[in-house]
């Protein structure tokens, strides 16, 4: 399993945010993305993820399912949570089941120990609580891409510790990583794209 990007380019509102980006990540591999506020991460991320168009390049994923695209083999966790306040945090993960498929509601939500909350309204959630929810999304069906936009802001030491050990599990079974951050994910990245911007 392989995902492989060759001159990529991103534009957004008739800016160039980076060109030229080389992306290589195989099964077992997680690839860090660094760089300055601006220099592209997000963006990059989103174009792996088929929610932007290259303005130049090719992106292709070798390996998985040949019938999906990449986005459709990706679960993709950014800034916004995609959190329903009004609704219990249970609710808002049986609604995510419902759009993956399966039942597995309950099972996510103890991956991250948010089981004992599953009956408040997740509008009451902290900002750590509310990140822990997004990332529960991850366990409701296997997609072997994960791209993670800073997914460790607003987690404590023991939900960053949840978070690595999750992680290097996804490695291990032999899916792969792409993850934007600043600080250190406790786990040891297979290579670092530097983003500069333009």
């Amino acid at each position: 399993m392989k995902l492989v990007g060759e001159g990529l380019a991103v534009e957004r509102g008739g800016r160039c945010v980076f060109r030229d980006v080389d992306v290589a990540a195989a099964g077992g591999e997680l690839v860090l993305l660094a760089g300055p506020n601006g220099s592209g991460k997000t963006s990059l991320i989103k174009l792996i993820a088929g929610v932007l168009e290259p303005a130049a390049g090719k992106l292709s994923f070798t390996g998985g399912d040949d019938e999906l695209t990449i986005g459709q083999q990706a679960h993709l966790i950014g800034h916004q949570q995609a959190i329903k306040p009004a609704l219990t945090v249970l609710e808002n993960m049986q609604f995510w089941a419902g759009f993956f498929g399966g039942d597995r509601a309950m099972a996510c939500l103890d991956a991250f120990g948010l089981g004992e909350l599953s009956g408040l309204p997740a509008g009451v959630l902290s900002a750590g609580q509310r990140r822990r929810l997004s990332l529960s999304r991850l366990f409701l069906s296997y997609r072997p891409i994960w791209l993670l936009d800073e997914p460790n802001v607003g987690l404590d030491g023991a939900s960053l510790a949840q978070l690595a050990n999750h992680m290097r599990e996804h490695l291990k079974s032999g899916g792969l990583i792409v993850a934007a951050a600043h600080t250190d994910l406790g786990v040891k990245a297979h290579r670092t794209i530097e983003l500069e911007g333009k």
